[in-house]
Formats: C-alpha cells, structure tokens, sequence
C-alpha cells in the first residue's frame, strides 16, 4: 500500500489516506479515482451523505471540508488526506440535536427526505461563514442544493430561524467555528 505524497504516481493502486471524519481519525485505502462521498459511504459505511447527480449540481452529497460546504461527489477522496470532514452523522451532539436539525423538523422542511443531509450540512457551513445580511442572501447562498419536492420556504424558514437565533445560549454555531479553527479547519 502507498503513501500519498506529492511525488507519488498516479495509477490505479490503494493509496492510503486519512481523514478526520466528525473528529475521528479514520484511515482508508482508496484508488485515485475514488470520489470522496464513495469513500465516505461505502469505505467508512456512513450512509448519510447521499449521492443524486454525481456531478455537483444538485448538493445532496454536500459535507463540510475544513468548514467549508463542498460537493464530496465530484472532489477526490486522495485530495482530503489529512482534512476535516463533517457529515450529517457529525452534526448532533450526545444524542441531542443540533439547532438547525430542529428547525427542520420544526418548520416541516423536508418531504421526502433525500436532499435533507445535504441542505443541512449546507445550511451549517453558511450559518458558520456568517456573511448572510438577509433572507435573499441566504437563497442565494442555498441556490446549489435542489429539493425537488419543492421544500424550499420551508428550508429557508428553518436556516433563517437558526440565522436569527444563532447568538443564544444553546445554539453554539460561533462555539463549533471556534473548536473547528482550533482544530485546524478553515472558515472562510
């Protein structure tokens, strides 16, 4: 098995890599061709994170990398050696949900349920960047991640609820900025 370095050909052979995945250190071996949500679901069997394009423009595979929102189905696996990865799995804490997990469920902001991970990993890592003014802002923002059940004010009302609500106690969304920066990840 291979150690991914900068000098390292690119083939076909395992590389291993290692990804700190919700906080946990994981270490797989994964071809070079491997997407980083295959790597996810099916090397680290976390099945949260879904896949429904594969070409990065519906979001539904979107996950945090060093805070910030990417389409894991079309960014390699052995780019991430060593990075931050947050999914869905990593947003509650101790059983308890997150704020926006709750604003989901409280403003009925899914249907089916399948783009659900990805609005909300997606609707985390723009709460944490911290840069929405307004409510147009925060569309505009969301506009990569399609539900096609047409949930769409719903998902607005509940990020914006969080948005508003994000500097109570209880919330945590600078806190968890914080903890990431210190952890080494980046937000921009």
């Amino acid at each position: 098995m291979n150690k991914l370095t900068r000098d390292t050909p690119v083939g076909t052979e395992p590389v291993e890599i290692t990804l700190f995945v919700n906080g946990e250190e994981r270490r797989i071996a994964v071809e070079p061709d491997v997407t980083l949500v295959d790597a996810i679901r099916d090397r680290l069997d976390m099945l949260g994170t879904k896949v429904g394009c594969a070409h990065g423009q519906c979001g539904a595979c979107t996950v945090l990398i060093n805070g910030e929102r990417r389409y894991s189905c079309i960014t390699l696996a052995v780019m991430h050696d060593g990075h931050h990865i947050q999914t869905i799995e990593g947003v509650e804490d101790n059983g308890q949900l997150h704020p926006l997990q709750q604003a989901f469920i409280d403003h009925d902001a899914f249907q089916c349920g399948f783009c659900t991970p990805g609005q909300i990993m997606s609707g985390l890592g723009l709460l944490r960047e911290g840069h929405v003014q307004n409510e147009d802002d925060m569309r505009e923002e969301m506009s990569g991640n399609l539900c096609r059940c047409a949930a769409y004010q719903h998902i607005t009302a509940a990020i914006w609820e969080v948005h508003e609500r994000q500097d109570e106690p209880g919330v945590r969304l600078s806190e968890q900025r914080e903890e990431l920066l210190a952890a080494g990840g980046r937000v921009r």
